[in-house]
């Protein structure tokens, strides 16, 4: 083959570039692995539709009953409890690894350590039998006379123990998210306000925990929806849950797998919504760092209406 095959015929006549025609990459691999993907999606959803072990009617019955939806507003006030006292006591755990006393570096230290390697279950059983160690507590001086006391069982009920541990369980991973966010922030930021004379505490709540909340908020997110699932554990307890109902109901009917798929359904629709309170969270903190975030699905539905409309 001479050079003069391989020469563009432009390029020949007039000396210029010559226009190459593009071919666009075809990618085969990926198509044959979409045509996969799509098959096996087909084959699950003609397998939710035509088999009879699923029993939708029955999914239909339980969905909405009153023993479903009473359960699911006890796992959300289970979730909602344990998320703001957890986050909370993680928070103080968080700045007391952070402070320059020793004394507290090693007692938060300790306790992360004791509350992660421990399983959350066996933290349950634990407070849940609390009284079989401390049959009273009561208030006085150390070492000294109580001056008031009150049994444990009428003080810590069954919810009580529940809220208790998932509380302690759920402060330790929150005080290392929060710990994570507050070193994210540049130290910069502390130096400048303390050259200032602004107090400390008003550095942590106005400067600091402002910048470090978009980076706790994608991980706090992440053990919020781990935390809503994780209710389901207290069925140990016997207390009345989203999954302990679910047990007891298909142990009456022993419709098992219809009443699983209703306790899918609520902890899909939950967590959902979860995601899409974190999604406007995590957008209003980002304000600062982004000045022009991208719109919101919501509008960019208005906007392709509008668009509609206009065209019309």
């Amino acid at each position: 083959m001479s050079s003069d095959t391989l020469t563009p015929p432009a390029e020949r006549l007039d000396g210029r570039p010559s226009e190459f025609t593009v071919v666009p990459a075809r990618h085969y691999a990926r198509w044959a692995a979409a045509v996969a993907v799509l098959v096996l999606v087909a084959q699950f959803t003609h397998g939710l539709a035509t088999n009879p072990v699923w029993e939708w009617h029955v999914f239909a019955d339980y969905v909405f009953s009153e023993t479903i939806v009473q359960a699911v507003w006890v796992t959300l006030q289970l979730t909602a409890y344990a998320t703001v006292l957890g986050f909370l006591l993680g928070t103080v755990i968080a700045f007391m690894r952070l402070s320059h006393s020793p004394v507290l570096q090693t007692v938060a230290w300790t306790y992360i350590w004791i509350f992660r390697s421990i399983p959350m279950i066996v933290q349950l059983v634990f407070w849940f039998n609390l009284s079989a160690l401390y049959e009273r507590l009561g208030v006085g001086i150390p070492f000294g006379p109580v001056f008031w006391s009150v049994d444990s069982n009428s003080l810590i009920g069954t919810i009580g123990a529940a809220v208790i541990g998932l509380t302690l369980h759920q402060a330790a991973y929150a005080a290392e998210i929060v710990r994570g966010g507050v070193l994210a922030v540049d130290p910069g930021q502390r130096e400048a306000a303390a050259a200032l004379g602004i107090p400390r505490l008003r550095q942590i709540r106005r400067i600091v925990l402002p910048q470090a909340m978009r980076a706790i908020l994608p991980t706090a997110g992440n053990e919020i929806i781990g935390l809503l699932k994780g209710t389901s554990v207290v069925y140990v307890m016997s207390i009345g849950e989203l999954f302990y109902q679910v047990q007891v109901i298909y142990g009456r009917n022993g419709r098992v797998i219809p009443l699983l798929l209703v306790a899918t359904a609520w902890y899909v629709v939950l967590t959902s919504l979860l995601s899409v309170a974190q999604y406007y969270v995590e957008r209003h903190y980002a304000r600062g760092a982004d000045r022009t975030p991208p719109p919101t699905p919501l509008q960019r539905a208005r906007r392709a209406l509008t668009t509609l409309g206009d065209s019309r």
